[in-house]
């Protein structure tokens, strides 16, 4: 209880998101969150394997809509997460002052750099077809066209290095090519993934497109790599060991696997991880008379 106001602490209920809800996880189990000098911060849901297959569900069933939504479209709803992140921006620059072990001024420029790359990748989605797809020159009296596809249900493993900055720069670029996603946030540092979750429910992207899991990666991991209902999965959380077993599981229904490689989240992203989970359509039309 404050001295000064008479009033007790209320402390943030944290809860994963699930098909545009908050759900505890079906366990019931939670786990601590320290700052890294070893300070409580909150406690975590410890997301299950059941968890983690209700995510998929929820992916899978938003999948239509989002991938059948004009690029125009999600590049809007993309930006106006990027509105609404600017909007509590003081509040992610404490969670991952505290989460990193960063000064204000350090997390203040790694929270702004987050929010200008969402917007940097809501920027290509009427434009990504521009640099992945086109007119193939073809011997015969046919149109043959390419144009980029998504790939489906993406599992995102999210770096532990970067609970913030690394979390957007994973995320945005599967999702504003039509992709769901199923994250699991840092396992030190999950707090700024969910509150991640917070600004995606209370904007116009639609439930399920993004769903946020929080707990031992390990655990969490294994069910998706796993899962027959998951197109791609995405290590960049994951180390070489856990990498190792992940993509031998991912075999199993030849999922398109994004291999875990040292990256600095603060440098220009580029068009990679944009053009990993497309697919290429291509057609024949025969040219009229």
């Amino acid at each position: 209880m404050s001295e000064l106001t008479g009033r007790l602490a209320v402390f943030k209920t944290y809860k994963l998101y699930v098909g545009g809800k908050f759900p505890r996880s079906e366990s019931g189990r939670v786990y601590e969150v320290t700052d890294s000098k070893g300070t409580w911060l909150a406690h975590a849901p410890l997301a299950s394997r059941k968890d983690a297959r209700d995510a998929v569900v929820a992916a899978r069933k938003a999948f239509g809509g989002w991938s059948g939504a004009t690029a125009y479209n999600r590049g809007q709803i993309l930006y106006r997460v990027a509105e609404m992140l600017e909007g509590r921006r003081d509040q992610f620059v404490a969670e991952v002052a505290a989460a990193e072990g960063l000064s204000k001024a350090k997390a203040a420029a790694q929270v702004d750099a987050a929010i200008d790359r969402w917007v940097w990748y809501a920027g290509w989605s009427d434009k990504v077809a521009q640099i992945a797809g086109g007119a193939n020159p073809v011997a015969g009296p046919y149109f043959n066209l390419s144009s980029p596809e998504p790939t489906g249900v993406v599992a995102v493993l999210a770096p532990q290095d970067s609970s913030f900055l690394g979390l957007v720069s994973v995320i945005a670029p599967a999702v504003v090519t039509g992709n769901t996603v199923v994250v699991v946030a840092a396992e030190d540092a999950p707090l700024p993934a969910l509150s991640l979750a917070e600004v995606l429910a209370t904007s116009d992207l639609p439930g399920g497109v993004v769903n946020l899991l929080s707990g031992r990666t390990a655990e969490i991991a294994a069910p998706l790599a796993a899962h027959q209902d998951v197109n791609a999965i995405d290590l960049a959380g994951a180390d070489a060991e856990l990498a190792r077993d992940l993509e031998v599981a991912a075999a199993d229904n030849l999922k398109r696997v994004l291999r875990p490689t040292p990256v600095n989240w603060s440098a220009d992203p580029g068009t990679g991880r944009l053009l990993t989970f497309l697919e290429t359509k291509t057609v024949w039309h025969p040219k009229g008379t």
